[in-house]
């Protein structure tokens, strides 16, 4: 399994559509933000994430449909781990997102992938707390996300070394921390983040450059290894973050993508969220 592909060279991506229900019923971590989802633009958001998706030469999209019984659907990525020809259905923390994980199976079933079920009822793990450098995982114990959950995931993956560490202040670790490209971690500047980061860079026996944005909502990029194009990246827009936006600018040799997430932003959505991103045939 390890090294058998160069570090995000993708060439799947299933995502979901929105459920109807999603504004009035999807989970908030503060649920007095107060903030009323747009459907409409939410819709067009996620349409031009997906379709920038499909733009991406070599990447196949599986399109699942949305489900009103479960608000979050749109959210993917919590619903498994995938490395390799292994995919780990996961046991997400909030019970109401657990059925999220049916379709999720079929679809990885369908792509023939090993799956392998999270049963262990004392267990959480989402996703979104789950950081595949290449090297290694990283594993936000998080709200979400328990210690018994980080150690089914490293059972299940034992070609890599899984390092949990804590997260707080946000929902999930890839709140504000993602990959930005090969042993480039993107990590965002409040004190949560930054002392993340720093029990990160201490447990891990790795060399990884960091990428400091201003806005922790920024740091959750999605970044692929194109063979036609290279370095691809997807980030949030100017106009959302315009200092964060300028930072990623400072990557040179990428093709930069910027890709607005106000609406799902209100129910603590991020781009990584929305897609989980595999190689089949790996």
């Amino acid at each position: 399994m390890a090294g058998s592909a160069p570090y995000a060279r993708y060439n799947v991506a299933i995502v979901r559509d929105l459920a109807d229900s999603l504004a009035g019923q999807a989970l908030r971590m503060n649920k007095d933000q107060g903030q009323s989802v747009d459907m409409e633009k939410a819709r067009q958001e996620h349409k031009h994430y997906t379709d920038t998706l499909r733009s991406i030469d070599g990447l196949q999209l599986v399109e699942l449909s949305g489900d009103s019984s479960l608000p979050d659907c749109v959210f993917v990525e919590d619903a498994a781990v995938v490395c390799g020809d292994t995919a780990l259905l996961t046991r997400p923390g909030a019970p109401s997102r657990r059925a999220e994980v049916n379709s999720v199976k079929q679809a990885l079933q369908q792509l023939n992938f090993n799956i392998v079920e999270m049963k262990d009822e004392t267990a959480t793990l989402d996703g979104g707390d789950v950081l595949f450098t290449g090297r290694e995982f990283f594993v936000g114990l998080s709200s979400r996300t328990n210690q018994r959950g980080a150690q089914i995931l490293a059972d299940v993956f034992k070609d890599y070394v899984v390092i949990p560490v804590d997260v707080t202040g946000t929902l999930h670790l890839k709140t504000f921390c993602t990959m930005a490209g090969p042993d480039l971690i993107a990590i965002g500047s409040s004190v949560e983040a930054q002392k993340t980061l720093k029990e990160m860079l201490k447990l891990t026996t790795y060399n990884y450059t960091t990428l400091i944005l201003p806005d922790d909502e920024a740091a959750n990029c999605v970044y692929l290894n194109s063979p036609e194009k290279g370095h691809i990246l997807l980030h949030r827009t100017a106009k959302e973050f315009p200092e964060s936006a300028k930072r990623f600018k400072s990557l040179t040799n990428y093709t930069l993508i910027p890709v607005s997430n106000t609406e799902l932003a209100k129910v603590d959505g991020s781009l990584t969220c929305c897609s989980i991103l595999l190689n089949k045939g790996a």
